[in-house]
C-alpha cells in the first residue's frame, strides 16, 4: 500500500467576470490553433497528397495519428494536472504543439509527414484537455453554460473556419501547403505570452504521488495496435487470418491489462470509480459519437468537395461554412440557455437526436447531390455537435470534486478524441476499399487495367488523364455517402446514452462542497 497522499490547496479569491475573459482569450487562441490545425488540413490534404504521391491509407493516417497521439496523452495531461501546476502543463502543452507543427511543415515525405504530425499530437492533446480543466476551475458549472457559448464558438470556428483556412493557403502560390502547419505556430506563441500574464489558477499540491505512465503505455498501444488493425484489414490481408488475429487479439489483451493495471494503482491514468458513475459511462458513449461527428465531418466532406465534385480547396472551405454557423449559433443559444435554467440533459438529448438526423441526410450524398441539401445536412450536423460536444463534458464536471476535475474531465476528452480516431481510422478504411472497388469497377468496363496502368495515386488527379479524372471523381462522390450512414448508427448510440442520462441541476459552486469547507476535507 502506498503512503496516504496529502494535499495542500494554495486558495486564492474568486476571479472576476473580467479576469475570467483576460485568461479565456488567451485559452480560447491556443485552442482555437490546436483544433484548427486539426481541420487546416481537411481541405489542404488532398493537394498534401497529391504532392507527395501518396495513398488513401496515408491520407487517412496524417489525420490519424495526430489524433492517436492526442488521445493516447490526454488521461497523462489530464492527471497531471491534477497533481501539478495546470498553468504550466498548458504553457508546456503550447511549446510541444508549435515544435511538432514546425516539423510537420518542413516534410518532405508522406512517412515523415506522419510522423511530425503524431508528434504535433502530443501537445494538442495536452492543450485540448488543459484548456478544459482550466475553465472548470475557474468557473462553477452553473456559469459554465454561458462561457461554454464562448467556447463553441471556437471550436466552430476551428472545426471549420480551418478548411477554409487551409483551402485559401494552398490556392495562394506564394504560401503553398506547408504553410497550413507554419501559420499556426506565431498565434501559439503569442496565446503563450498572454497565459503568462492572465492565467492564475489555484494549484492542488500533493506529496508522495505516482503517475500511472505504465497504464497510459499499455492504453496507447492497445488503442494503435487496433487502428492499425483497421487500416490494413481486407486490403494487405483478409478478415480472418493470423494478423487479424494477432492484432486483435493483442490489441484487446493489452487493453485488458491496462484496465487491471489501472484497478490497481492508486493514482490512475483513468480512474475506474468515475469511469463507472452512470453520468461518467454514459457522457462517454455520447462523445465518443460526437467524436466522430467533429472530425470525421470535416475530414472526409472537404475531400468529398475537391475529389468528388471537383472544387478549389478554397471553395469546398467555403461550402462547409453551414456546419459552423450551424456549431456556433447552437452552442452559444443552448449554452446561455442552460446558464438560465441550470437543466443540460434536454439540450444534449435534443443535441444527439439532430446529429443523428443530420448524418441521415448526408447518407445519400453521391456526385451529383444538390448543393443546397448538402448545406442544409451539414448545418444540422453542427446544430448537433454544438449542443452536445461541451455539454457532455460540462455534465461529468458537475458531478466531480475539483481535485479529481483534470481527471475527469480528461477521461471524456480521451473517449470524444478516441471516437474520433476510430471514426476516421474506420470511415477512411470503408472509404479506400469502396473507392478502389469502384474504380477497378469502372476501368475494367472502359477496358483499361485496374489501377490504369500509371503508378500516379489517385489522389494527384491532376496528373491523370481526363477519362481517369471522371472515374476517380464519381468512385469517391459516390462513396461518400456509405460511410456518413455509418455514422448514423453509431451516432444512435449517442441518444440512447443522452437519453438515459439521470437529470441534474448545474451547481452554483466551483467545488461540490461550499468553499469554506475545502480546507477541512483536506487536512
Amino acid at each position: 500500500m502506498s503512503a496516504p497522499t496529502m494535499d495542500r490547496v494554495e486558495q486564492q479569491s474568486p476571479m472576476t467576470h473580467r479576469e475570467i475573459m483576460e485568461a479565456l482569450s488567451g485559452l480560447l487562441l491556443v485552442l482555437f490553433v490546436a483544433m484548427a490545425s486539426s481541420t487546416i488540413v481537411s481541405t489542404a490534404l488532398p493537394k498534401i497528397i497529391g504532392d507527395l504521391n501518396g495513398s488513401q491509407t496515408q491520407y487517412t493516417w496524417v489525420v490519424t495519428a495526430t489524433l492517436l497521439t492526442a488521445t493516447a496523452t490526454t488521461p497523462i495531461w489530464g492527471k497531471l494536472s491534477d497533481l501539478y501546476s495546470k498553468k504550466l502543463l498548458v504553457q508546456l502543452s503550447i511549446v510541444l504543439f508549435v515544435l511538432g507543427s514546425l516539423a510537420a511543415g518542413f516534410t518532405q515525405t508522406t512517412e515523415q509527414l506522419i510522423a511530425a504530425r503524431a508528434f504535433q499530437g502530443i501537445g494538442m492533446g495536452g492543450v485540448q484537455a488543459l484548456v478544459q480543466v482550466a475553465i472548470a476551475t475557474m468557473i462553477p458549472p452553473r456559469e459554465r453554460g454561458r462561457y461554454n457559448g464562448y467556447l463553441g464558438g471556437v471550436m466552430a470556428l476551428a472545426t471549420v473556419g480551418g478548411p477554409l483556412l487551409g483551402g485559401l493557403i494552398v490556392d495562394t502560390e506564394a504560401l503553398g501547403w506547408r504553410w497550413c502547419f507554419f501559420i499556426g505556430a506565431p498565434f501559439a506563441v503569442i496565446a503563450l505570452l498572454v497565459l503568462q500574464k492572465t492565467l492564475h489558477l489555484p494549484v492542488i499540491r500533493r506529496e508522495n504521488v505516482k503517475v500511472d505512465y505504465l497504464g497510459a503505455t499499455l492504453i496507447a498501444a492497445g488503442v494503435s495496435v487496433i487502428l492499425i488493425w483497421v487500416s490494413f484489414v481486407d486490403g494487405s490481408f483478409g478478415w480472418v487470418s493470423w494478423q487479424t488475429f494477432a492484432m486483435v487479439g493483442g490489441g484487446l489483451a493489452l487493453l485488458g491489462i491496462a484496465t487491471r493495471v489501472e484497478s490497481r494503482v492508486a493514482e490512475p491514468v483513468v480512474p475506474l470509480p468515475i469511469v463507472r458513475q452512470r453520468t461518467t459511462a454514459l457522457a462517454i458513449l455520447g462523445s465518443l459519437a460526437v467524436g466522430m461527428a467533429m472530425f470525421g465531418g470535416s475530414v472526409f466532406l472537404g475531400q468529398y468537395f475537391q475529389i468528388g465534385r471537383g472544387y478549389s480547396p478554397t471553395e469546398a472551405g467555403l461550402l462547409m461554412i453551414p456546419m459552423m454557423i450551424g456549431i456556433m449559433l447552437s452552442s452559444t443559444i443552448a449554452g446561455k440557455a442552460m446558464t438560465k435554467s441550470g437543466k443540460i440533459k434536454p439540450y444534449v438529448v435534443a443535441g444527439t437526436i439532430i446529429l443523428v438526423i443530420g448524418f441521415a441526410g448526408l447518407s445519400v450524398l453521391d456526385h451529383e447531390t444538390p448543393l443546397w441539401y448538402i448545406g442544409s445536412a451539414m448545418a444540422l450536423v453542427g446544430v448537433g455537435v454544438g449542443m452536445s460536444m461541451q455539454n457532455l463534458v460540462l455534465a461529468v464536471q458537475n458531478t466531480v470534486s475539483l481535485k479529481d476535475i483534470g481527471a475527469a474531465s480528461s477521461t471524456v476528452a480521451f473517449f470524444r478524441s478516441l471516437g474520433g480516431t476510430i471514426g476516421v481510422s474506420v470511415l477512411g478504411a470503408v472509404l479506400a476499399r469502396r473507392v478502389t472497388d469502384s474504380i477497378n469497377e469502372q476501368l475494367t468496363a472502359m477496358g483499361v487495367p485496374a489501377g490504369g496502368g500509371s503508378g500516379t495515386s489517385s489522389l494527384n488527379l491532376s496528373s491523370l488523364p481526363e477519362s481517369i479524372q471522371h472515374v476517380v471523381r464519381s468512385a469517391y462522390g459516390d462513396a461518400t455517402g456509405h460511410i456518413f450512414l455509418i455514422s448514423m448508427g453509431i451516432a444512435v448510440i449517442g441518444v440512447v446514452a443522452a437519453v438515459a442520462m439521470k437529470p441534474a441541476k448545474l451547481r452554483s459552486t466551483v467545488d461540490v462542497t461550499a468553499p469554506a469547507k475545502v480546507p477541512a476535507a483536506t487536512k
